[in-house]
């Protein structure tokens, strides 16, 4: 190394420089050192870890430089080096995001280590154990002095709540509760001779007590049974000396009906629903209107709704709502369509005695028409002769209803037409449906409009599943298309006195009437409840 004189290489600033892969230092001189530019200057290796880090550090700055990573994004947007700084970008917001601190919150030491056994003991100091037979804290073995016992000791009584499924009977419930078979088949058979069993409705909840056992490993015996049998009766058996008696408990029930009455608004359904008539109830009040009148036409916002339901209600509280007796549109304070449920098939009557007026037929299936009436070429046959009917296309089993109220007068193979029933209607009118694959009706039965008689096939004279479906007036063949009738029944005489009394009588219901309670009788009421029996919860068998 070369050191020129009068060099103060302590106090001299350095300058590296990195040369054909050696390490020099370039010593800036004093003042007094430069003699004239044309010296040589002065290099001076790097010596020591610092001086080395340092040369490293500018080497790698130089190198980096030269690579530019982080170019400005505002300038040659799209370019080469323009993407070469947003991955910069985006590598550095990852490692910024990797590195994010965690937010939780951090567990405070405790002040004293507590481990399981401490916690054992903190909790034999609470009122829990107690409950549960103080099975916390310190527990000490066994003594000589205890004498272990030769079976535990059983509870004198066991109380149940089984509940009835459906599908399920009454004795097969009571033997999954606990009872004996025993007991269960004289309890069925007491039970029996008030009522029939299948008329006890599922869901029906049974409180059972059992006795204690008379020798280790026998059934307890029953001792009570109780349950509501029917919304107006409950029964009870007891054991009386030994053998098992039935009390009937009558229980108080005023039929009342209920009425309901509010403004249509702009929803008739929605409106009936928030005056508080049942969703049953609204559905058989739209259903009778829509029969009688048009609902999008003949009513308007501003009329009033009148509905009268059967509805029930005990004399313990509970209330049942039935079916709807009924249906009536008010305008300016005046009636203008009024509807009651009279006679054995639950038909909806006018005030004037007139029933339920139905336009039109219903389709016989949910099918579109695949031919229509008229001269055709028969598919199977060959030649062009007369299709006196309309032919729906449907799967095999659909169902098929009939178009309107009418009497069977033919069910079974008829030729062609396969398995077919045929229906006599009002009017001199008469119906035909063919190709079944089931007949759901038989000969002399009067149908319902929408009622099903059968299923769709493809019996006779067929290509594939389909209604072959035909109409008569007057025993001559018409467009079945072409027919669109009235149905309606009309009482007369003491019938229709009968059904105007029961009308005026019926309207006399208040609005709201059956919602209030009944006033409970002396005998009617029981003893207070006590708050330590409502702690008692009964163990449920289902």
């Amino acid at each position: 190394m070369y050191t020129p004189p009068n060099s103060n290489a302590a106090g001299d600033a350095a300058i590296d420089e990195v040369s054909g892969g050696t390490s020099w230092r370039s010593v800036a001189l004093t003042h007094d050192q430069i003699v004239d530019d044309d010296r040589p200057q002065v290099l001076q290796r790097a010596s020591g870890l610092t001086e080395k880090f340092d040369e490293w550090r500018f080497s790698a700055s130089e190198k980096l430089e030269r690579v530019d990573l982080t170019p400005d994004l505002a300038e040659s947007i799209g370019s080469k080096r323009w993407f070469r700084g947003l991955g910069t970008l985006l590598g550095l917001s990852a490692i910024a995001l990797a590195m994010w601190p965690d937010f939780s919150p951090l567990e405070a030491a405790p002040v004293m280590e507590v481990d399981d056994s401490v916690r054992d003991e903190f909790r034999s100091q609470m009122i829990m154990p107690l409950a549960l037979g103080a099975d916390s804290g310190r527990h000490m073995g066994a003594t000589p002095t205890v004498v272990e016992l030769e079976s535990a000791p059983e509870r004198p009584q066991l109380d149940m709540l089984a509940t009835l499924a459906r599908g399920d009977s009454f004795g097969r419930m009571l033997q999954r509760a606990g009872v004996g078979s025993r007991d269960a088949d004289r309890v069925s058979e007491l039970i029996g001779r008030t009522m029939p069993l299948g008329e006890i409705e599922p869901g029906t909840q049974v409180d059972i007590t059992l006795g204690r056992r008379p020798a280790p490993g026998e059934t307890r015996p029953l001792d009570n049974l109780s349950f509501r049998a029917r919304f107006d009766l409950a029964l009870q058996i007891e054991r009386v000396d030994g053998n098992l008696a039935l009390k009937r408990i009558p229980i108080r029930v005023d039929d009342t009906p209920l009425r309901i009455r509010g403004t249509v608004g702009g929803s008739l359904y929605r409106s009936a629903r928030a005056a508080g008539a049942p969703a049953s109830a609204v559905q058989q009040y739209l259903s009778a209107l829509g029969d009688q009148i048009d609902l999008d036409r003949a009513v308007r916002s501003t009329d009033t709704f009148d509905i009268i339901v059967s509805h029930r209600r005990a004399a313990t509280g509970e209330r049942q709502a039935g079916k709807l007796l009924y249906a009536g549109i008010d305008r300016s304070g005046k009636p203008k369509t009024q509807l009651m449920r009279w006679g054995d098939d639950g038909r909806f009557y006018e005030a004037s005695g007139v029933g339920e007026q139905r336009s039109g037929l219903v389709a016989p299936v949910p099918g579109p028409i695949s031919s229509r009436y008229g001269m055709r070429r028969h598919p199977i046959l060959g030649y062009r002769r007369m299709h006196a009917g309309l032919d729906f296309r449907a799967r095999s089993g659909t169902p098929i209803v009939a178009v309107t109220d009418g009497r069977v007068v033919g069910a079974g193979r008829m030729g062609g037409c396969g398995k077919a029933v045929r229906l006599n209607h009002a009017g001199n009118l008469a119906t035909r449906y063919c190709h079944m694959s089931r007949i759901a009706v038989r000969n002399g039965q009067s149908v319902r409009r929408g009622q099903i008689i059968g299923y769709v096939g493809s019996t006779g004279l067929s290509t594939g599943p389909h209604l072959h479906y035909e109409m008569y007036r007057g025993g001559r063949s018409v467009n079945p298309a072409s027919v669109r009738f009235v149905t309606r029944a009309q009482l007369s005489g003491d019938d229709l006195r009968k059904f105007r009394a029961a009308l005026a009588k019926l309207k006399t219901v208040e609005e709201g009437a059956a919602l209030a309670d009944l006033e409970q009788k002396p005998s009617e009421m029981g003893e207070p409840e006590r708050e330590i029996d409502k702690l008692e919860a009964s163990k449920k068998v289902s």
